[in-house]
């Protein structure tokens, strides 16, 4: 249609539990949209592994920026047993979009001298999560999950990228 806007990019991250991803992304400015479920790829990357689906203003954060948050709020270097619930994995929705991620994920491993199990897959499905997990670290803050697994990521987000961290967020 002419002069309909088109919305704003979509992606995926997987890499922990969807209810700390979602917390990560829920903080930053430029997030439209964020939904906290299950992603599946082509396989053998089809089974469900927690991850959130989201869109955003790449205007108000660069999409270089959102995956280094994604390789630094999870353990992106680690292929850990848990790896299939929690498949480390950009979710990308075109070739060019792909391409990008991985050019991101080369440039940042090369310069923090760092190797990742990060993957870049293609989208291929979302399934989300039960209601009463959603906004989990808004709806349990205090709670011992967020104390211990949370609440250390939002202020590595405060001390490290407290220009993309929403407001109400770098006052907490």
């Amino acid at each position: 249609m002419i002069g309909a806007e088109s919305p704003p990019p979509a992606i995926g991250f997987g890499g922990g539990c969807h209810w700390c991803t979602e917390a990560v992304f829920a903080a930053l400015r430029g997030v439209t949209e964020l939904r906290q479920g299950f992603i599946r790829s082509d396989p053998p990357d089809d089974a469900p592994s927690e991850a959130v689906l989201m869109r955003y203003d790449p205007d108000a954060i660069p999409l270089d920026v959102l995956v280094e948050i994604h390789l630094r709020t999870h353990s992106s270097a680690s292929n850990h047993k848990m790896r299939g619930k929690y498949r480390s994995a950009v979710y990308t929705f075109s070739a060019d979009q792909a391409r990008a991620v991985r050019g991101i994920l080369a440039r940042i491993s090369t310069r923090e001298e760092q190797a990742y199990v990060t993957r870049v897959l293609p989208f291929r499905g979302f399934d989300a999560s039960d209601p009463r997990y959603h906004a989990y670290a808004a709806r349990n803050a205090g709670n011992a999950f967020c104390t211990r697994y949370i609440d250390p990521k939002l202020a590595r987000l405060r001390a490290e990228y407290a220009g993309f961290v929403k407001e109400e967020e770098g006052t907490r």
